[in-house]
């Protein structure tokens, strides 16, 4: 019964995971994915009070923001195409935190 509670890991401890060991596991992928959802509807709601304020310059800004996270969202898009995503369980293994299948007992 304590295998099976151990087997069985949050999106929470996988997050963690994803962040101390290398490669990127599905979950992690998906915190950032919606991070970038959220950061797009900031930007877009940025955009809107530069149009409202009429100022050039404050557009000229909010749309180099807007052309900065739109490639960092695509770059990074492009490397996990390309990498693929790593299992949670290879991270815990990696990180000698998987449970040990000894049955030399």
């Amino acid at each position: 019964m304590e295998k099976k509670q151990r087997s069985e890991i949050s999106s929470t401890e996988a997050v963690l995971l994803g962040a101390l060991a290398p490669g990127v596991n599905a979950p992690t992928w998906n915190t950032l994915k919606f991070a970038f959802l959220l950061l797009g509807l900031c930007l877009t709601f940025m955009l809107s009070l530069a149009f409202t304020s009429g100022q050039s310059m404050l557009l000229v800004h909010v749309g180099f923001l807007i052309v900065i996270a739109s490639s960092l969202f695509i770059l990074l898009n492009w490397f996990l195409a390309q990498t693929g995503l790593v299992p949670v369980e290879t991270q815990m293994q990696e990180l000698n935190l998987a449970p040990t299948s000894d049955k030399s007992n």
